[in-house]
């Protein structure tokens, strides 16, 4: 017997019907989208019977709604070593190695499943879209080298308003507070801002975040409130919530907002604009960092990409590349708390002037000091492991205790990842989670949050809130189709 064979016959039929009882209350959890849950019900099941495909890609599909890519392709590979012809552990596969990039990989799964069902019409479109992707970053890479800065190739003077315009206006090409009202009342009302003044604002904004460095450092006086949001994520009825909230930014209520501002949500181009024409009225008193999805590769496979293309042109959708390529990287409060997107990295020793020193003007590299201040997240144990999202590191308490006292830092706080009550204290309150997008994808149930503070002392303080309605346009609406995967 082969080694499967063998596992197969040790399992007594008792643990094949418990495993399977796990699976059935697992997919229950799934369908409430309570994906942890499911997870931990699926990973029991593995455990009793691990020659069963299908709980492997179950699971796979759990990890991939909680993004935890690198964990679902591991699951989707063993779904595929259990039975070869479990076709659905191609397309899980498939898909985690689409959600990091890896196209080619991906296509290499899509042409499986369509070789074994080549009457699998949807394995064909799949196999012919993702071919299309290749392809296409094939001829961009081809012409990369000859290919000019799209902000050089703008003419905005000579662009026309339109006689029945009745949006904002910048005044002699100046972002005012009544211009950010009026911008904000106008997408309230599902309103579009001209596409002359949309250019303005990149250009300007670009200008701007080219002047700033990759560790951008911010004084608070002891008086002063300071309020740090985490991820957004196109939801631009919630961000209207957090300033009716917390009031708008002033120079006397400034504001951090700490990356993923768009993707999976279908407002992220009214959220960008939103926040880039805070960033011009009030550039030092509001501040942006980079997430891992202000990037090429995610933009256009979760939904940003398509959205601009839709509202706009192919050629902002460009400019917004290099608009986010030069987005900082980390802000450095008062000289003592650190606050990145991701989080920490894999090797020791690194100080802020290594953060300080990093090129950032390019797409997120695969590993670097780049990659994990996007990318990583803080694990319960100590020590670091491989990264259940097939990117960046997970770090321990003690990783965080030796970054902060080598540094002398208080604490950090980073975002990147949905917490229940929208934030979340660990390692001993010496790594802070702040999320702001509540009932994530308008699925999750999560309330959002962020976070206060003040110069005197520098502790947090939270404000949580529930979602808010919002018009009738479903997340992931101009995502990439590819990402429609099977139940």
């Amino acid at each position: 017997m082969t080694t499967n064979e063998e596992t197969k016959a040790e399992i007594s039929p008792e643990d094949v019907a418990k495993a399977d009882k796990f699976k059935e209350q697992a997919n229950g959890f799934f369908k409430k989208q309570a994906y942890g849950e499911a997870i931990d019900l699926y990973t029991k099941a593995i455990e009793l019977n691990p020659c069963n495909a299908i709980y492997y890609g179950n699971r796979s599909m759990a990890y991939l709604r909680t993004e935890c890519f690198g964990a679902a392709l591991k699951d989707a590979t063993k779904a595929i070593a259990v039975d070869q012809g479990y076709v659905k552990g191609y397309y899980r596969r498939a898909e985690s190695y689409m959600s990091l990039g890896k196209f080619k990989l991906a296509l290499n799964d899509y042409q499986a499943v369509a070789t074994v069902r080549p009457n699998d019409a949807e394995a064909k479109r799949k196999a012919l879209e993702c071919n299309k992707i290749v392809k296409k970053i094939a001829f961009e890479k081809a012409i990369s080298v000859e290919t000019k800065s799209i902000a050089d190739s703008i003419d905005f003077e000579s662009m026309a308003l339109e006689g029945d315009y009745t949006g904002p206006t910048l005044e002699d090409g100046k972002v005012t507070l009544e211009f950010m009202k009026q911008l904000m009342d106008t997408y309230k009302k599902q309103g579009k801002l001209h596409r002359k003044y949309a250019y303005k604002i990149l250009l300007d904004v670009k200008q701007w975040f080219m002047k700033q460095p990759t560790l951008v450092e911010v004084p608070i006086a002891d008086d002063d409130k300071f309020t740090v949001c985490g991820d957004i994520h196109g939801q631009f009825y919630d961000l209207m919530n957090i300033f009716d909230l917390n009031g708008l930014p002033s120079e006397t209520n400034p504001y951090l907002f700490n990356g993923d501002f768009v993707d999976r949500g279908s407002f992220s181009v009214e959220c960008i604009f939103t926040l880039f024409g805070f960033k011009l009225l009030y550039p030092n008193h509001f501040f942006m960092a980079r997430g891992n999805h202000e990037s090429h590769n995610m933009n256009q496979m979760y939904g940003f990409e398509g959205e601009v293309k839709a509202k706009y042109t192919t050629q902002m959708s460009q400019l917004f590349t290099e608009v986010y390529n030069w987005l900082p990287l980390a802000h450095l409060l008062n000289q003592r708390v650190l606050v990145m997107h991701g989080g920490l990295f894999t090797k020791d020793d690194v100080t802020l002037d290594d953060i300080r020193k990093i090129d950032r003007n390019r797409e997120p590299p695969e590993d670097g000091l780049m990659c994990e201040l996007l990318w990583s997240d803080p694990q319960p144990q100590n020590g670091r492991e491989s990264s259940k999202r097939g990117v960046g590191v997970q770090f321990g308490p003690d990783v965080t205790n030796n970054f902060l006292k080598k540094n002398k830092l208080d604490y950090i706080i980073r975002s990147h990842e949905v917490k229940n009550a929208g934030y979340e204290v660990a390692h001993d309150g010496k790594c802070i989670t702040i999320f702001s997008a509540p009932n994530y994808c308008d699925t999750m149930g999560n309330r959002g949050a962020f976070i206060t503070l003040q110069g005197k002392d520098m502790l947090p303080k939270f404000t949580s809130y529930d979602a808010v309605p919002h018009p009738d346009v479903k997340p992931m609406m101009y995502a990439n189709s590819l990402l429609n995967m099977l139940p």
